[in-house]
Parts: structure tokens; sequence; C-alpha cells
């Protein structure tokens, strides 16, 4: 279609959903840490007042259950519950890890002539696009920064009326191809007792407004704030979260395929997560250099064996008129696809996970430390010079 509108939600760190991988993502740093080679498979349960944690962990024995509490209420902490039915301070804490079981272990390890193998069987997509300055979805990427707005917002005690537990949802319209504008804006966002509909409409706008181009906003009769009128109960006292609920809010919105794996708790031997990371990485080089205005990227694994199984090219309506075949070759010698090859490359064995628990896995700046480094474009001009651009 020459026309045609397409939406895309987040959520806050606030979430009930996202308070889980926030806090799995807090003891996956805690191990790595201590431990870069540690694992970890950690689950999180929250509801009223209530923390549970379940999974799989080889590390440091110095690490003590107790450090693990401190680890999972700092997190809620830092995220801002200190409410009646949500507290950090307060909330039961439950802590079920266990060690890894041996049978997943041999699978995983190098071990004489074998090489580590991938954690699990699985497929895994990369995306990336020309929408954004991020390489990223422009529905999702939006999304997340009206929340990320509203976030900072309340951290810092400029809107100290607004509560953690938030939702966002943008729904664009697209021309050729090449979004241009806003059709509907939905935010629901939890608030303290008091605060009427229309002075939270009103804040609202201006994170929405400060987000979007000019010219975007979306007609006033399709933006949505709080449809539902009054939202003062949320977070896990609203409605219980679980790590890995929000697998599309983590990559790109439904506007590319999805593996189906989550990625928080995970340490970087599950291909689950570093191989995600390394198709996007893949993906976004590839539209960086130029190559084509899309790209996706398919990955496919087999527990305890350490090379994909699979790498898939889709370059959309390939402009350039690159040859995916070839491409397909090129990036795997560019970089080793094996869990071992995937994390050296992007140095993945560091306590730089808890950050990428909100507002997206992709369309983030590298830092110095070494988190996002998936977001890194240094593959470009090699990818230029190979096909001669």
């Amino acid at each position: 279609m020459k026309e045609y509108v397409f939406t895309s939600e987040s959520v806050s760190e606030g979430h009930p959903d996202k308070v889980a991988d926030r806090i799995s993502d807090g003891v996956v740093d805690l191990y790595l840490g201590q431990e870069p080679e540690a694992r970890v498979a950690c689950e999180t349960l929250v509801t009223t007042n209530r923390i549970v944690l379940a999974g799989e962990v080889r590390g440091p024995q110095s690490i003590t259950s107790d450090d693990i509490e401190e680890v999972a209420r700092g997190a809620v902490k830092e995220i801002g519950y200190e409410q009646e039915g949500f507290h950090w301070k307060n909330a039961v804490f439950e802590n079920h890890l266990h060690e890894q079981s041996a049978d997943i272990a041999q699978g995983v390890d190098a071990a004489g002539n074998k090489d580590e193998g991938a954690g699990d069987q699985g497929i895994m997509f990369g995306y990336a696009c020309d929408e954004t300055e991020s390489l990223m979805p422009a529905p999702i990427d939006y999304s997340h920064r009206i929340l990320k707005s509203l976030a900072t917002a309340r951290h810092s005690g400029e809107n100290p009326e607004l509560e953690p537990d938030s939702k966002s949802q943008v729904t664009l319209k697209y021309v050729d191809g090449k979004p241009v504008g806003a059709t509907t804006v939905v935010v629901s966002t939890q608030h303290k007792d008091g605060v009427t509909q229309e002075a939270l409409r009103a804040l609202v706008r201006k994170h929405v407004e400060g987000v979007l181009p000019e010219g975007w906003m979306c007609p006033d009769d399709e933006f949505y704030v709080n449809p539902t009128g009054k939202f003062v109960i949320g977070g896990p006292d609203g409605d219980a979260g679980l790590t890995g609920r929000k697998i599309i809010v983590d990559t790109y919105g439904g506007a590319a395929p999805h593996g189906g794996g989550a990625f928080s708790g995970k340490d970087p031997t599950k291909v689950d997560r570093s191989a995600a990371y390394a198709a996007r990485y893949l993906a976004k080089n590839v539209v960086a250099a130029g190559l084509s205005s899309n790209c996706t990227i398919q990955l496919a694994y087999a527990i305890g064996v350490s090379k994909p199984l699979a790498v898939y090219v889709d370059l959309w309506t390939n402009e350039a008129g690159i040859d995916p075949h070839k491409l397909s070759r090129v990036l795997q010698d560019m970089v080793n696809l094996s869990p071992r090859g995937i994390r050296e490359h992007l140095e993945l064995n560091k306590a730089i996970y808890a950050r990428t628990a909100a507002y997206g896995h992709f369309g983030r700046k590298p830092s110095e430390d070494g988190g996002f480094s998936w977001e890194r474009t240094d593959l470009v001009d090699a990818l230029k010079g190979e096909f001669g651009l």
C-alpha cells in the first residue's frame, strides 16, 4: 500500500513486567560483575508487596541470598515504588534460584575440541531501517521516548504527581513507505490521587509534543490520556508482572519478526539474548552503510552447537541491488556468529544489562563501559568497501 498506518506500544520502567525484567537483569549484572563467565537464568514474579525469584545460576559462592535481595530491592527503589501496595523496603522477598543443571552445562561448556555451544535452540531476528536517527522503526522509537520523557520529569521532581507505571501507543501514517505524522497517540500513566483528568492531559501533551517532530501531533480527538479515567492503583499492586512478557516492546514494536525468546534475566551464553543483539548489530551496520533502507537478519541455533545453523538476510526492496547471498557471506566473515564469537566481538560478559530492561534493547547509544555495544556502526566502512559504495 502507498498509504497506511502502523502502531507500536511501549511500557515504562514501572510497568509490572518491566519491574520484573529490571530485577532479573540486576541479578545478571550482580553475577557478571563478579565473574564474567557466570551463568544466569533468572525469572522474577512481582505482585502486591511480593517479589519472587526462580531459575538457575552458576557463579561465585560468595554471592549470597542477601546480596540478591539487596539487588532486587535496590531495583524497585530506583524505579520509584514506595506505595502501600508495593514498596521496595516492605515487600516480601523469596529467592528460589538454584545451581545450573549439569545437563545444560555440558552442552554449553567448551571441552576438548568442542567449542562453547548455544545455551538453547531457537531463532533470533535483527532489524534496522532508516526511519529515525537510531535506525529504528519510528512508532516504537517515539513510544519509548514519550515514556522516557515522563520518567525523567518524575525522577527529577518536575512532575511529582506522576507515579512509575505507564504505557504509550503511537500510530503513524506512512506515505510511500515513510512516516509523515501521527494519527493517534495513547498514553496511560499512573498518578497520585487527586490529579484531575484535565491537568494530566495537559501535562502529557507537553511531553508528547516535545518528542514528536514538529507538525506530527495527532488531532485532538485522537489524543487519549488515561482513557479509563483514574489510574492511581498500578504497578505490581494493580497487576502481576513477570520477566520476559514484553518482547515486542523490547525489540521493534512489531515492525519486524521476533524469534520468541525473551532477553532479560539471561547471561550472554543464551543466544536468545546475545544472537538477537548480534543480528541487530549486523542489520544496523547494513543500513548505516547505505546497502539498504531496511534490513532483516535471522539467525538459527541448536543447543550445544557452536555455529549458527542458518543465516538469512532480507534487504526488503533492495534498492541498491545488493546480492543478499554475498552479503550473508561477508557478514559471517566479519563477525564470528558462534556464541563465543558474539560475546567476544560485542564484549558482552560485563555488568551492562540492568539499563536495557526498560525503553527498548535497541536504538540506544553505545556507552564507554560497553553498554549497548550492539548499537555500534563500526562495520560500515568495511561493508562499503566490499560493495563498492
